[in-house]
């Protein structure tokens, strides 16, 4: 089966969901091939945010004439009703369209319910019954956000981090959202870009049937491996399992996942690349990071105020500074040679 339907809404969803994050960093008539080629090619379902910049405007330029072929979800950060309104106005008319397939709260710190005071989800609801949106939906990187969520009834999908890398407590909320009907959709399938193998990474989530992945693409080589593996899907056999095993164990502990929500900081450092870039640079072709402009990058760090503002937005509960610093330290050895990557 190359589909998952999404809990309750009824959408059926190719198991190639696109992540329009990235195409917000190339241009705008890359960004339109890369999407119509995508649906040509099957995919049905485009993840955007109101946060991403110009990504809800490169959808609505690419889909224009076909609206009812695609399926489009969308987000927002707003903190009150009237911040939702605007968001919901701004988006639909970037998607150039008049409706939302599933309109999600986008990470929000607490998980909006009727009167808690912020009039998040009565403003949700008026959308709902006004036809704006389909159905209503919630992002998190926050276990305890993601379990009030699920447990409150209120909501139809859950997104959140989950990948080869998650424990059992990631896997938990896989099961409870099978139990309560509830669509779960896998952001960070790839770990920010840690995770390399993009093949075991198809085969690790296609073993739950009711997990969509949103896979980020920004290039057409992305897109053509996540095709091919839909119609020639890798298998979790026992070498897969193995290599899967061996990055847990590599990978466990405290890392940075690359999330974004420490931003922005105060002192301008970059640090949801900085604070991970240890692992960038064992993980990827080293000369990509050891670029003047990334050297310019990591060099912020000592500008760092210690003001544990990020340490505070951390969805993780990490310490950015910490991390910051020895990432900085490793950084500098491998440009000494004092360390081989």
């Amino acid at each position: 089966m190359n589909t998952v339907l999404l809990g309750k809404t009824g959408i059926i969803a190719n198991r190639n969901g696109f992540g329009a994050l990235p195409i917000q960093r190339i241009p705008e008539k890359e960004a339109i091939y890369l999407l119509q080629k995508a649906n040509d090619s099957g995919v049905n379902l485009f993840d955007t945010a109101r946060f991403y910049t110009d990504s809800e405007e490169k959808i609505g330029k690419a889909f224009k004439g076909i609206r009812e072929k695609v399926v489009i979800t969308s987000k927002t950060m707003a903190a009150n009703a009237s911040g939702f309104r605007k968001d919901l106005e701004t988006t639909l008319r970037n998607l150039q369209t008049d409706y939302l397939d599933l309109y999600q709260f986008h990470n929000p710190g607490f998980c909006p319910k009727p009167d808690d005071g912020s009039g998040l989800y009565e403003a949700m609801t008026e959308a709902v019954k006004s036809g704006y949106v389909r159905h209503m939906g919630i992002t998190n990187h926050r276990l305890a956000v993601a379990h009030e969520a699920i447990e409150s009834g209120l909501y139809e999908t859950l997104q959140f981090p989950f990948c080869y890398l998650s424990g059992e407590k990631e896997r938990e909320l896989v099961k409870k959202c099978v139990a309560n009907e509830i669509g779960f959709i896998a952001m960070k399938a790839l770990s920010g870009g840690l995770i390399t193998n993009s093949a075991a990474a198809y085969a690790f989530i296609s073993q739950y049937r009711n997990v969509l992945p949103i896979w980020g693409i920004q290039r057409e080589t992305e897109l053509d491996e996540f095709l091919h593996y839909a119609a020639y899907p890798p298998v979790m056999n026992s070498e897969m399992s193995h290599f899967i095993e061996k990055e847990r164990n590599e990978l466990k502990g405290d890392f940075c996942r690359g999330c974004g929500y420490c931003m922005p900081c105060p002192a301008g450092i970059e640090i949801n690349n900085c604070a991970r870039m240890s692992l960038l640079l064992r993980r990827s072709p080293a000369e990509i990071q050891l670029t003047p402009e990334v050297r310019r990058k990591m060099r912020k760090i000592e500008d760092c105020i210690h003001c544990n503002q990020c340490k505070a937005k951390c969805p993780y509960e990490l310490d950015p500074p910490a991390l910051l610093q020895k990432n900085y330290e490793d950084y500098k050895n491998v440009l000494t040679g004092k360390t081989a990557v």
